[in-house]
Formats: structure tokens, sequence, C-alpha cells
């Protein structure tokens, strides 16, 4: 085993404790440690300000839908969809008829929300509503896929909040784990293919997928099946 020469003004190293292995030797971090994060921050967070940012509810209310949505949402039975569709409408949420919604999806403000008719939001879906998203009828929102109104601006010091609507049209299945950025709009019965990431406008009746999401082929629908 090649022995540990400590170099001139370096004190040698100590063994970790309790270590299976007594030569293993250790750096301990402190003052002394030369910093090796190099670089000054052009970014200065102590300037970030959304006070300008409407969350279009007063904050009790929305503290109110947080404990209801972290206590009571996960609580309700798997099948019993009524009872998350008539919450997020008690919460300012515009849900249609016949919409299947999984206990586990998450809503951030319900009131900037639109669901249309017979659509369903599967498992871990997240609808992260800074901004309005409106989703369409006979929609599928699959498993884990992130639905994203808000980001910063990559060039503010600040980084400041921009916010943007997301939309999706009628039809349109968003597959697993894809995340939809903000400012997309999906066309109709567009497939989104699973773990996606969208960063600009879809067309409607195209199979689209990639990272980032680009338009493959159309989507072709038999409706006599």
């Amino acid at each position: 085993m090649t022995d540990y020469i400590p170099t001139p003004n370096q004190e040698p190293q100590k063994p970790i404790a309790n270590s299976p292995n007594p030569d293993i030797n250790y750096h301990p971090i402190g003052d002394s440690q030369p910093n090796t994060l190099t670089g000054e921050s052009l970014v200065d967070l102590r300037r970030y300000d959304q006070s300008k940012f409407d969350r279009g509810r007063p904050g009790w209310l929305i503290l109110l839908w947080w404990l209801v949505q972290a206590i009571a949402f996960p609580l309700t039975p798997h099948p019993v969809n009524g009872l998350r569709r008539w919450l997020l409408r008690l919460f300012g949420a515009k849900i249609g008829f016949g919409v299947i919604i999984r206990p586990t999806a998450r809503f951030t403000y319900p009131w900037k929300i639109e669901i249309g008719d017979f659509s369903w939001i599967g498992d871990d879906v997240v609808l992260y509503s800074l901004d309005r998203i409106a989703i369409g009828k006979h929609c599928v929102i699959s498993q884990k896929s992130y639905l994203c109104t808000g980001t910063h601006d990559s060039q503010d010091s600040a980084f400041g909040l921009i916010t943007a609507s997301v939309i999706v049209n009628n039809g349109v299945w968003i597959a697993a784990d894809c995340f939809i950025g903000p400012g997309v709009e999906i066309g109709a019965n567009a497939l989104i293919g699973a773990r996606s990431s969208v960063f600009k406008n879809m067309p409607a009746s195209f199979v689209c997928m990639g990272n980032p999401c680009l338009p493959r082929y159309r989507r072709q629908i038999n409706k006599s099946l």
C-alpha cells in the first residue's frame, strides 16, 4: 500500500473514526480548506420579489386549500371521483361532467384550472397553476406528468418570476411522466409520448415525443373501434 505523505505546510490526515479500515484517510472540511466553488454569482436571490404576482385568492384560503389537499384529498377512496370533483369545485376549479381525478393528483391553485367533460387526471400528476391551465374534453393526463405555468427570467439577476398559461385541447393524451412548459398549447387529439419535455406548441392530431418534444407523425384514431 502506498503511504500517505503530507505536502509541506499540510497536517497529516487522520483516520476515520470507527472505520473498519484505519488506513482510509479523510480531509476535514473547515474554514482552513480552500474554497473550490469558484466564479462570482451573477444572480442575487436576495433581490427576488414576487409581490406583483396575483395568486387569485387571499392567503388564508390558499392555506386552507393546501391543508385540504394534503390531508383530506389523499384519504378519499380511489373510485370516489365525485368527492374530489366536489372539493375542487368548492375551491373554484371548473370541472366538467364525468372527470376522473386520482387521489394523488396535485393542484396548486384550483381556481386557475379548467377540466372538460370525461377527462382523466392520473396518479401523481401536478398541475402547477400559477397561471391558467385549461384541459379540454376527453383528455388523458397520465401519471407523474407535470403541467407547469411558472418559470424565471434567466437574464434577470433577481430571478424574476414569469407565468404563462398551458392549454390542452380536446382529445389530447399526455402519456406518463411528461413535462409541459409555460405558454404551451397542445392541439386537439395530439399524443405526447412518455417522458417528453414540451417547450413549444404541438400541432393537432400528431404523435409528438422527445426532449425537446417534436411532432413525429400523424395520429390515426379509428372511430369504429
